[in-house]
């Protein structure tokens, strides 16, 4: 019992007890409660879809500007489904194809003009470029260089389109399919991750790259994670905690505030249940209605430069906000570490212990440095060359084993 006491007071917890959800209706100003899509422009404007057409939400001045087919008949329709964002343009979704807005101009491409299908599924920027533009459709995917158009469908990828498109740090593509799992396009061939080699589900719904590479897959099983080099697989899930014997979490939407936190919008509909979920590097904590959500059925969610998670459902939008970004010590940890977080430079303060080596782990529990340490009052431990994330810190002392948290911005 001293041991299991001494262990937890060894941890470095998040405390986040701290968050302020505030949500919106059309009371507040939304064109309808029932919100199909999110997404925050370069200049923090929260846009939104919603099958009465799309709007602008400028957080600074609490302005909304709405667009719907009736004040904008170059719209091809209300329904909207996806939103994303350039540098220069907003970039709608619909099953009758996309508009651009660049304002005061719409702009429509369809399946005559560019698109593999007018049934779109997915929006996705690279780097909020308006040449690396891919829409993903029911019938493949389609990229957008700023002039023109090349469609990639079955049988490179599965016959059941594509639902995401994400980029890793050699700039390979990555395509989440609805029944075929994940495509990874290197510019020269197709590989597929199904099932057959570890993924949770052939039914891939969202798709994140983080910081080191591992691609977060969201599924209608929970999250498979596989690795920077692609060689095994992680799997979450239980993100969003319900009773036995329903354990299994379908994923919604995934996202990656500036700390490295894996954030995921789950929704279980024949339950009528669903929240939003956050993993730190070592647990996952949830938002649920009883914790001021505006409503369950979850359908996506986007992050501002604030780290303001926008959640849309339903029935309205919540923004979570003020989530606590500094990690907080429990009172018996005889280490301190500052800054934190940091730039990667971090001053140990060592009170009582003799350090012997420290270890470095990312988020998924690999191990990314080690160091033999000379015991003194104060070190220094170089982190710069880690990419922005959440990292374990185990040192060994005499003491025994000591736990902590850095993030590295």
């Amino acid at each position: 019992m001293k041991l299991f006491s001494l262990l937890i007071s060894l941890l470095f917890l998040f405390n986040i007890n701290a968050q302020t959800i505030t949500n919106y209706t059309t009371a507040d100003g939304l064109m309808d409660n029932f919100v199909e899509c999110v997404n925050v422009d370069v200049d923090d404007n929260i846009w939104f879809g919603t099958s009465v057409g799309f709007q602008k939400y400028d957080p600074s001045t609490s302005d909304w500007t709405n667009f719907d087919i009736a004040n904008y008949p170059d719209m091809v329709s209300n329904n909207i489904k996806q939103i994303n964002s350039t540098l220069n343009s907003i970039w709608i979704g619909s099953d009758y194809g996309i508009n651009t807005w660049n304002e005061p101009v719409f702009t429509t491409y369809n399946s005559t003009n560019g698109l593999a299908s007018n049934q779109v599924r997915s929006i996705d920027v690279k780097d909020n470029s308006p040449d690396d533009i891919w829409i993903g459709t029911n019938q493949g995917v389609s990229h957008f260089d700023g002039s023109s158009w090349m469609s990639y469908s079955s049988p490179d990828l599965h016959w059941s389109g594509v639902n995401a498109t994400a980029f890793d740090s050699n700039g390979d593509k990555w395509f989440a399919s609805p029944l075929g799992g994940v495509t990874h396009f290197d510019g020269t061939s197709f590989t597929v991750y199904d099932t057959s080699n570890g993924l949770l589900s052939q039914n891939v719904t969202a798709l994140l790259i983080d910081n080191q590479d591992n691609k977060w897959i969201g599924t209608g099983s929970g999250i498979s994670v596989l690795n920077a080099s692609n060689t095994s697989f992680t799997h979450h899930t239980r993100m969003y905690i319900m009773p036995p014997p329903d354990t299994l979490n379908p994923v919604v939407d995934i996202a990656m505030d500036s700390y490295g936190r894996i954030w995921a919008a789950i929704y279980v509909g024949y339950l009528a249940e669903g929240g939003i979920a956050f993993w730190d590097g070592n647990q996952w904590e949830d938002f649920h209605v009883s914790d001021g959500l505006v409503g369950p059925n979850v359908r996506g969610l986007s992050i501002d430069s604030e780290d303001n998670v926008w959640v849309v459902t339903s029935t309205g939008v919540s923004k979570i906000s003020s989530i606590v970004s500094s990690l907080n010590s429990m009172i018996d940890v005889n280490i301190d570490l500052f800054p934190n977080p940091s730039d990667g430079k971090i001053q140990i303060f060592n009170k009582e212990c003799d350090l012997t080596d420290v270890s470095v782990y990312n988020m998924l529990g690999s191990l990314m440095y080690s160091e033999i340490l000379i015991s003194e009052p104060q070190l220094t431990l170089d982190l710069s060359f880690l990419s922005s994330g959440i990292y374990q810190l185990v040192f060994s002392s005499n003491q025994g084993i000591l736990n902590q948290k850095v993030i590295i911005e």
